[in-house]
């Protein structure tokens, strides 16, 4: 009897973690809105020598969670308590005796209300269940990849592999997501980035066993592996990446891969494996043209409205400048669109095009770095009409101080310059000069809506140099 009681004394640790310190780093790093939707409803359950139980209401917020946030909790917890690796998730409504947990471990697989994560692969194969096929925005730059995506979701080894290349935020992961969505109630299937194929290798290596790793990754249907460029210049993880796509091949495995250039453009990758790329379908994803920028901006702008019930009536203006302004990555035109969308929130108001210029300008390539104080000087002169040498004087005539004024407010609110600096480049006046030009500017800003739109011309002249702005 004592040595039983002493077993299983040793399932728990001395010293349980502190799950409000965790609460609390959790809203810290991964922020309050999140925290708030999400992670405040996980309760702790129990703690054991390498992974501890926790319970939340719904599969949809266990599987939410897991498939976005578990790498990141399973961090937190480890700077609390280094000894824990893994994360167990239980239903709470069918939540099972603690003391039963151990005994039913291998029963767990089989447990719809139970995600036991019976090793760290499985904390990396997660598909995100947003990432399908219907929500794929499809264009002329990316209809071949699509099309050859649904191809092999619907006939399993039809294209062997699969590679879908090109540049970074184009829609790749997507598909991929997409693929492994469509074939996972179809077989085994695994979802994983090369640096994790990677880091499950060389803890493998370490912990000397690789009989696991290569049974893992060689006994799935499909294999869905991202960012294969990353292997470059690792000899040993070739050599076993080589092996399993054989062996995955040989057996009638589906393999995908994307990678950010084509097989031929792969750098410090052996040859044998560029070959066997280039021996199935090849298939890039190009820049989106502008009508494929304007459908994705226009989709993200009604997912928006609908999931998240706001208000949200931006301007076909803005929608258009996003759209023909941001062209190096989708994901770059989505975080665009998120900058005004939560600048409107922020502020309450829908912004103007100037101001959605001003929120995206290190988007559009527009440093504050080329903004100079003269430039600035010479373009409101010449708005209100005055010569420089007018601003610049001595002179208080009414018409004279509000242009000077409003000078030195975009002095101010468009370069870097001190205080001291922008008032010697307005004829040596001094900082408390410039402080007061720049309040009274604010506040006339907010009773004056003719004043506040010339200023919002003006800094559109000065930043984006439109003649027609103006």
């Amino acid at each position: 009897m004592k040595n039983i009681l002493t077993k299983k004394s040793e399932n728990y640790s001395v010293k349980k973690i502190d799950w409000n310190k965790i609460q609390i780093d959790m809203k810290e790093k991964l922020g309050r809105d999140i925290y708030e939707s999400w992670l405040k409803k996980i309760n702790f359950i129990d703690e054991f020598n390498t992974y501890i139980l926790i319970s939340v209401s719904t599969r949809f917020i266990r599987d939410w969670i897991t498939s976005r946030y578990l790498d990141q909790i399973l961090q937190i917890i480890k700077t609390h308590k280094k000894e824990i690796n893994r994360i167990e998730f239980t239903i709470n409504d069918q939540k099972k005796d603690k003391i039963d947990i151990k005994d039913n471990e291998s029963e767990n697989e089989d447990n719809k209300n139970v995600s036991f994560i019976k090793d760290s692969f499985f904390q990396y194969n997660r598909i995100d269940p947003n990432k399908n096929f219907d929500n794929f925005i499809i264009g002329s730059s990316n209809k071949l990849a699509f099309e050859a995506s649904k191809k092999v979701s619907e006939d399993l080894s039809h294209y062997n592999p699969l590679y879908i290349y090109g540049g970074v935020g184009m829609g790749k992961t997507h598909l991929l997501n997409s693929i492994g969505l469509e074939l996972k109630s179809k077989g085994k299937v695994m979802f994983i980035s090369a640096e994790r194929f990677m880091y499950h290798f060389v803890k493998s290596i370490k912990s000397n066993d690789m009989v696991k790793f290569k049974d893992y990754f060689r006994n799935t249907d499909v294999l869905l592996i991202d960012d294969i460029q990353f292997m470059n210049g690792k000899e040993a993880m070739q050599e076993e990446f080589f092996h399993t796509f054989n062996a995955l091949i040989d057996k009638g495995s589906q393999v995908i891969v994307s990678a950010d250039r084509a097989p031929n453009k792969l750098s410090r990758i052996q040859e044998r494996i560029k070959s066997r790329f280039a021996g199935g379908l090849v298939v890039d994803i190009q820049n989106p043209d502008y009508e494929l920028r304007y459908k994705i901006v226009k989709a993200k702008v009604d997912e928006l409205r609908l999931n998240q019930s706001i208000s949200l009536n931006l301007s076909e203006e803005i929608q258009k400048f996003i759209s023909s302004e941001i062209r190096t990555s989708i994901r770059e035109l989505v975080g665009a669109l998120n900058r005004v969308i939560s600048f409107s929130r922020i502020y309450n108001k829908l912004p103007s095009l100037a101001e959605a210029k001003i929120i995206l300008k290190d988007l559009l390539n527009l440093s504050e770095n080329k903004v100079t104080i003269d430039s600035i000087q010479t373009i409101v002169c010449k708005f209100f009409k005055i010569s420089k040498n007018e601003m610049l004087s001595a002179r208080r005539s009414r018409y004279l101080v509000r242009p000077r004024q409003t000078a030195i407010y975009l002095s101010k609110l468009l370069t870097s310059k001190s205080l001291p600096e922008i008032g010697r480049a307005f004829s040596n006046r001094d900082h408390t000069t410039v402080i007061h030009s720049v309040k009274t500017i604010d506040k006339l800003r907010q009773e004056d809506k003719e004043l506040s739109s010339n200023i919002d011309n003006l800094k559109n002249k000065i930043l984006y140099n439109k003649e027609n702005e103006i």
